[in-house]
């Protein structure tokens, strides 16, 4: 992927609509700082029967994307709250 990483580290999916969440670590200012991003895809069959991947959408693809969008971003929104404590819970 373009993103560096072999494998997103984590997916949802709705039909053919996927989101997929990717983890980068980066350094900004001397930092060394873990960044997560996300892929939005739609597969299709093409005229040959092959897989193809788009990021276009149509209009029915639009409620399916909104809803792995929103995984996505509940899980992003959260990650680094759950390694936090997943800190806290080890130093005990």
């Amino acid at each position: 992927m373009a993103n560096g990483n072999t494998k997103p580290i984590k997916k949802y999916q709705a039909g053919g609509i996927s989101a997929a969440i990717w983890k980068n670590n980066v350094e900004t200012k001397g930092n060394a700082v873990t960044v997560l991003s996300v892929t939005l895809d739609r597969r299709y069959k093409d005229g040959e029967g092959n897989w193809q991947s788009s990021s276009s959408m149509r209009l029915n693809d639009l409620p399916k994307a909104v809803l792995v969008l929103t995984q996505a971003y509940t899980y992003m929104a959260t990650a680094h709250e759950d390694e936090e404590q997943s800190d806290e819970g080890g130093a005990e």
